[in-house]
């Protein structure tokens, strides 16, 4: 491991009435550690794990690709300063690594493709495909196996978005994979179960007062996705 802890320091906090400072998750301190290669946020929608995720990304000296933000209908001054109140510890010195989310994915797509009208090689990176030419989810995979590959850090937000359950499945080999390498350390927030169920791995969940370490099977989104299909025909979860 890389990162091995993380602190949020919630009486520093100023203004604890505006978001992210407002979110539950965050009203008392909360200490965790990164024991493990692959560790998960695991929690309902608004639980603070993306949050937490992007605020930690920064923290720790990590570019985070953003586009342009539209005008908005007030400003919160807080918004993007809950790093400035985390502290975290490294195993060794800190490593250089990369931020992920669907929500850019596009654009940043978009704009290798654009590099790549001039240089055509900079596919090779990339396994030699275009990425906008691909589909949302063989786009995603030749993504992740061309640059999560390299030593580092690497912070992902909800990367199953576009991913069936066969490439989510795919994408856990391939963790597995860099796990055994031991060069990448990755944390993931996600609600699939399948990710989920990556061996080797820590799950934290958000759903309490406390962020706190879950067994697999103890996650609220295996229990949902469970009791679905043991009840599908009676149409009860």
């Amino acid at each position: 491991m890389h990162l091995s802890s993380l602190t949020v320091d919630a009486s520093r906090f100023p203004d604890a009435a505006r978001y992210p400072f407002n979110l539950p998750i965050f009203r008392i301190p909360q200490y965790l550690e990164f024991g493990t290669n692959i560790t998960f946020f695991a929690g309902e929608n608004g639980s603070g794990k993306s949050t937490l995720l992007r605020a930690l990304t920064k923290r720790s000296g990590i570019y985070r690709w953003s586009e342009s933000l539209w005008a908005r209908s007030h400003f919160n001054p807080h918004e993007e300063s809950l790093s400035e109140y985390l502290d975290v510890a490294w195993t060794g010195s800190p490593k250089p690594g990369a931020f992920f989310s669907s929500e850019t994915y596009a654009h940043m797509a978009g704009l290798i493709e654009l590099w790549a009208a001039g240089d055509p090689k900079l596919l090779d990176y990339f396994g030699g495909k275009s990425l906008v030419e691909q589909s949302h989810g063989e786009s995603f995979m030749s993504f992740f196996k061309s640059r999560f590959t390299i030593e580092g850090v690497y912070f992902l937000d909800e990367p199953e978005t576009a991913l069936s359950p066969k490439r989510q499945i795919e994408f856990v080999e391939f963790l597995k994979e860099q796990d055994k390498s031991g060069l990448a350390q990755f944390i993931i927030a996600t609600h699939s179960p399948l990710l989920l169920g990556c061996p080797n791995s820590t799950i934290y969940s958000f759903d309490h007062a406390e962020i706190s370490k879950v067994a697999y099977e103890e996650t609220g989104h295996f229990k949902v996705y469970r009791d679905f299909l043991l009840n599908r025909r009676s149409g009860a979860a």
